[in-house]
């Protein structure tokens, strides 16, 4: 399965329904079933972030979704835009069916798409 890492917090807001965007520089043709990897870094996170959603997980797999579409910032709806969204660009790829896994699967990450084999 294709993965993807993203940094915490906003791997875990994917998880919460707060982010049905993920933000790349570059596109991707790929659509299909994708591994949610929580990155490792810290470097994203907030003073209060970690108090705010305990229990988020580093450094695993933490989910399964589906990527639906991957479209530039300037192409999405008004109602895409919204910062609901977290919308930001320049490549909004798109969320939907996003599944937490019962039990984080820990592995390394990788940057770009990369095989899961989980």
């Amino acid at each position: 399965m294709k993965a993807l890492t993203i940094c915490q917090p906003y791997a875990e807001m994917i998880l919460q329904g707060e982010k049905t965007t993920e933000n790349r520089t570059w596109p991707t043709l790929y659509r299909g079933p994708l591994a949610i990897h929580a990155g490792k870094s810290r470097a994203w996170l907030e003073a209060d972030d970690e108090r705010e959603r305990p229990g988020m997980v580093f450094g695993a797999i933490v989910a399964t979704a589906t990527l639906v579409g991957c479209v530039r910032v300037e192409d999405l709806t008004d109602a895409q835009k919204t910062s609901d969204h977290h919308a930001h660009g320049p490549w909004c790829w798109l969320l939907a069916d996003v599944e937490r896994l019962t039990r984080p699967s820990y592995c390394r990450g990788f940057q770009g798409l990369w095989e899961w084999r989980g």
